[in-house]
């Protein structure tokens, strides 16, 4: 198996795992080796008190992203720190894209960058996680 086979495996187990990724309607679109592209629709149960997006549901988004990209070549890793910046607001029926790609790895600690956008290419977020690998493998 290739990496970007095994990295679109890995993404697609953890997700069939996942109770979060499926009460979201979490879409893996594509995963590969150091890349994954995930999308997600915000339905009225995700809004805040404002009518928008909860940055809660577009952190998550994001991080599933982050997730799918750091475990992708089959070493169990975990996030050690993540940040977001929100730059606008998503609403009600606006389909939410997060392209997540690793920028470094050293030994067991590694760097994603995640950029959320809307179906329209409208830039909603942009986060940096930090990931630790804890060893192990997620799919035999």
């Amino acid at each position: 198996m290739n990496p970007d086979e095994l990295a679109s495996r890995v993404a697609h187990h953890m997700l069939a795992k996942e109770g979060t990724g499926r009460a979201w309607d979490i879409r893996i679109e594509e995963a590969r080796a150091d890349y994954a592209r995930v999308s997600m629709t915000i339905r009225p149960d995700m809004l805040n008190g404002h009518g928008i997006a909860h940055g809660g549901m577009i952190f998550a988004l994001a991080d599933s992203a982050f997730a799918y990209v750091c475990n992708g070549s089959n070493h169990a890793s975990v996030a050690a720190q993540a940040s977001i910046v929100f730059l606008d607001k998503a609403r009600d029926g606006e389909t939410l894209i997060a392209e997540a790609s690793e920028v470094a790895r050293e030994g067991r600690a590694g760097v994603t960058r995640v950029a959320v956008r809307t179906a329209d290419g409208r830039a909603i977020a942009e986060f940096t996680g930090y990931s630790r690998t804890i060893g192990g493998a997620v799919v035999e």
